[in-house]
C-alpha cells in the first residue's frame, strides 16, 4: 500500500458522511492527484469488496466491507506488516527470552530484510529505555536488560499505545500470554469491587487486564517481582478475594507482592469509593475535601458556575485521590472518550483543564489528557444535573376539545422529546387565534406546507409525527445559536488580526506570531501570551480536527478580541494538525462572555466539509467574514 493510505482510511472511518479530495489532500499533506492514487491502490488491494465509494461529492467509507476487508487482511497475514506491529511483536518474544535472539531469526520471523530490522529495533531500544530498562546487543544476539518492573513497564505500554488506537482486543490479550479467560475475569472483578462498596470506572479496566494477563504469564515462568517491593494493600480482605479469583479463572496463585500491586492498581484505576458522606470524616479525605472546595471555589469566580454541591464536592474528591495515587506509581487510564468530550463539550473541558492544572500545582503531579477527560465527565454530570437546557424551547399545543384529548397530545409529546420542549399550554378553542410567546406551535389543524414554527401532526402522534417535532426543536435552537454566534462573535474580529498562511511549523511560534501582533495593538501584555503558551502545554487546544483556540486561563487581556491564521496547508498541533488558528484573548470584562463565544467558535467549525470550503473560499479578511457569515447561516 503506499504510504498514507492507513491515514486516508483512519480519516474517512471517522466520518459519517461523504469527504472531498480536496479536505482528504489537506489533512495528508498531499495533492488531489494523489489521493486518487491512494484509493485506486485501496480498491487494487480489496479486490471484489468496494471498501472506498467514489462520486462528485468525494470519497465515502462503506463500512461493511471495509471491515470484511481489514479482518480479511489481518487474518491472512501471519506476520506483522506495519511497524508498531512488528515493534510489539519484537518486545513480545525478547521479553520471553532472557537469553536473547539472533537477529537475522528475527528478521526471518518477520519477512523484512535485516535493514529494516534494525530500524525496528531502534524504536524498541527507544522504548526500552524510556521504561528504564536496555536493549542490549551482542555480536548478532539482542535482548532485554533490566528489572522486572521495568520490563513489565516496556510489555504494558505496547499493549497501552495498541489500545489508544481502539484496537483493544481481550482475546489478543489471551492469546499474547497464554493466559486464561479475561472476559469472565473482568465480570467477577467488577462484581467483586462493587460488592466492597466501588464505584466502577470500566474505561480503567483495560490497562488492568492486561497488568494482570502479564503478572500470570510473568508469574508461570517465575519471573517475580521483589517481594520488598509490593505496596501495602488497602484492604486484605479484597485481596484475599482476589487472590480466589485470580485462582478460579488463570489456575495459578499468584504471588502476595502481585496480588497487592494488581489490588491497588484496582482500588486506584478501577475503583472508587462511593460517595458515602461518612467518607468526609476521614482525617485525610477531610484535608482533600478542603483543598478541593478551595479550588472549586476559584473555578467557580473564573468562569461563573455553581459547583457548591457537598455530593459533588465528595465524589470529585475521592477520584482526585486516586487521580493523585495514579500520577505518583506513573500508571495511566485511557479515557477513549476524550476526544469526544473536547469538541463535543468545549467549555467542560476547558473548566476540566483549569481545575487540573490547580490540581498539578497543589499536589505536584502531571496530569493527562486522558485524566482531564474524566474531570470534565464529573463536572458535565454535576451541571447537567443541576441546570435547565440553556436552550431550552417552548411550544403551545393546540387541538380541538375533546374529553382528554389535549393532554394525551401533550404527553406523548413530551415523553418523545423530553426536557428539550416546554409546552407552556394547550389550547382546545380552535376559533381563537394562537397567542404568541413561544418557539413553536403543534397542532392538529391542518397548515399551510412549510409554514414556519408550525408542526402539524395526529391526534394520536405516529413516530413520523414526533420525528417532525424533534426536527422542529433541532431547528430552534440551531437558529438560537447560529444568531448568537452573529450577534456576539464577528464583533471580535479585526482585519488587522487576520493572516493568510502563515508560515509556522509548530503551536508555539504560531502562538507566538499571533500573541505579539495583539501586543502590537494593546489588546494584550506578554504575561497573557506566556500564559496562552502554558495553556497549550496542559493539553491541546485542537478542539475539532481542523481548529485550534489557543488561550490563557486568567481573563487579564485589556480588550476581548480574536487573532485568526487561516492555512490551506494544515499545521502540525498535539497530535493532529489543524487548518484554523484562533488565538482568543478575553478582558475580565468579557468573562461573562467567555463560555458563549468559546462554544460558538468550536461548533462554527466543527463540520470539516464546511472548514474546507471557508478555506478555499477566504483569501482575505472581507471573504473571509463573509465566508463565515454564510457558513452561520446555512
Amino acid at each position: 500500500m503506499a504510504d498514507k493510505t492507513p491515514q486516508l482510511l483512519e480519516h474517512l472511518a471517522r466520518t459519517e458522511g461523504w469527504v472531498a479530495a480536496g479536505e482528504l489532500a489537506d489533512r495528508l499533506g498531499v495533492s488531489t492527484r494523489t489521493i486518487r492514487s491512494y484509493v485506486t491502490a485501496i480498491k487494487a488491494a480489496a479486490g471484489p469488496l468496494d471498501v472506498i465509494a467514489s462520486s462528485t461529492s468525494g470519497y465515502r467509507l462503506n463500512r461493511q466491507a471495509y471491515r470484511e476487508y481489514s479482518a480479511g487482511t489481518r487474518a491472512s497475514s501471519g506476520a506483522p506488516e506495519k511497524p508498531r506491529e512488528r515493534v510489539a511483536f519484537l518486545v513480545s518474544r525478547l521479553a520471553q527470552s532472557p537469553d536473547g535472539l539472533g537477529v537475522h531469526d528475527l528478521a526471518s520471523a518477520l519477512f523484512v530484510s535485516e535493514s529494516t530490522l534494525e530500524s525496528d529495533l531502534r524504536r524498541v531500544r527507544q522504548l526500552t529505555r524510556d521504561a528504564g530498562a536496555e536493549l542490549v546487543r551482542t555480536g548478532d544476539v539482542v535482548r532485554l536488560d533490566g528489572t522486572e518492573d521495568a520490563l513489565r513497564r516496556l510489555i504494558s505500554r505496547i499493549f497501552r499505545e495498541e489500545t489508544a488506537r481502539g484496537m483493544f482486543d481481550l482475546r489478543q490479550v489471551q492469546e499474547a500470554f497464554a493466559v486464561g479467560d479475561l472476559s469472565g475475569f473482568k465480570s467477577d472483578v467488577i462484581e467483586l469491587l462493587q460488592r466492597s462498596g466501588y464505584a466502577v470506572n470500566e474505561f480503567g479496566l483495560d490497562g488492568v487486564l492486561v497488568h494482570t494477563a502479564i503478572a500470570v504469564e510473568r508469574s508461570r515462568r517465575r519471573q517475580l517481582r521483589p517481594g520488598g517491593d509490593s505496596p501495602e494493600p488497602e484492604s486484605p480482605d479484597l485481596q484475599s478475594a482476589l487472590a480466589a479469583v485470580v485462582r478460579r479463572h488463570f489456575d495459578t496463585a499468584l504471588p502476595p507482592g502481585e496480588l497487592a500491586s494488581l489490588a491497588l492498581l484496582l482500588t486506584t484505576r478501577v475503583g472508587t469509593r462511593r460517595g458515602d458522606p461518612a467518607l468526609a470524616e476521614s482525617a485525610e479525605v477531610a484535608e482533600d475535601l478542603a483543598i478541593l472546595r478551595r479550588l472549586l471555589e476559584r473555578a467557580e469566580r473564573e468562569y461563573l458556575v455553581d459547583l457548591d454541591d457537598e455530593a459533588f464536592l465528595l465524589r470529585l474528591t475521592l477520584h482526585v485521590r486516586n487521580l493523585v495515587a495514579r500520577a505518583r506509581a506513573g500508571t495511566a487510564t485511557r479515557n477513549p472518550l476524550a476526544r469526544s468530550i473536547k469538541t463535543s463539550y468545549p467549555m467542560t473541558y476547558e473548566l476540566a483543564v483549569y481545575l487540573a492544572s490547580e490540581i498539578q500545582r497543589e499536589f505536584r503531579i502531571s496530569v493527562s489528557d486522558d485524566e482531564i477527560a474524566f474531570i470534565a465527565l464529573h463536572i458535565g454530570s454535576h451541571l447537567e444535573g443541576h441546570a435547565r437546557p440553556a436552550d431550552e424551547v417552548t411550544a403551545t399545543v393546540v387541538v380541538p376539545g375533546y374529553h382528554d384529548l389535549g393532554e394525551i397530545l401533550r404527553q406523548r409529546v413530551e415523553a418523545a422529546v423530553g426536557a428539550d420542549l416546554h409546552i407552556v399550554e394547550v389550547l382546545t378553542r380552535t376559533d381563537l387565534p394562537v397567542p404568541g410567546g413561544t418557539d413553536l406551535v403543534v397542532t392538529t389543524l391542518p397548515v399551510p406546507a412549510g409554514q414556519p414554527g408550525v408542526v402539524q401532526v395526529s391526534p394520536f402522534p405516529t413516530p413520523a409525527d414526533l420525528d417532525a417535532v424533534r426536527a422542529a426543536v433541532s431547528r430552534v435552537r440551531r437558529h438560537r445559536r447560529r444568531s448568537r454566534i452573529a450577534d456576539e462573535l464577528l464583533n471580535y474580529f479585526d482585519e488587522r488580526l487576520f493572516f493568510r498562511d502563515v508560515a509556522g511549523t509548530d503551536e508555539a511560534s504560531v502562538i507566538e506570531m499571533l500573541g505579539r501582533r495583539m501586543i502590537e495593538l494593546g489588546h494584550i501584555d506578554r504575561q497573557y501570551l506566556d500564559g496562552a503558551l502554558e495553556r497549550e502545554s496542559l493539553s491541546s487546544t485542537a478542539f475539532t480536527e481542523t481548529l485550534a483556540v489557543p488561550h490563557a486561563m486568567a481573563m487579564t487581556a485589556r480588550r476581548t478580541a480574536i487573532a485568526v491564521a487561516v492555512n490551506d496547508v494544515a499545521i502540525p498541533w498535539g497530535e493532529g494538525r489543524v487548518n484554523v488558528v484562533a488565538l482568543v484573548a478575553f478582558s475580565a470584562e468579557g468573562r461573562a462572555a467567555f463560555q458563549t463565544v468559546f462554544e460558538q467558535f468550536v461548533e462554527v467549525f466543527s463540520d470539516p466539509a464546511d472548514v474546507h470550503r471557508l478555506l478555499h473560499d477566504s483569501r482575505d479578511f472581507g471573504s473571509f467574514i463573509e465566508q463565515l457569515v454564510l457558513l452561520i447561516d446555512s
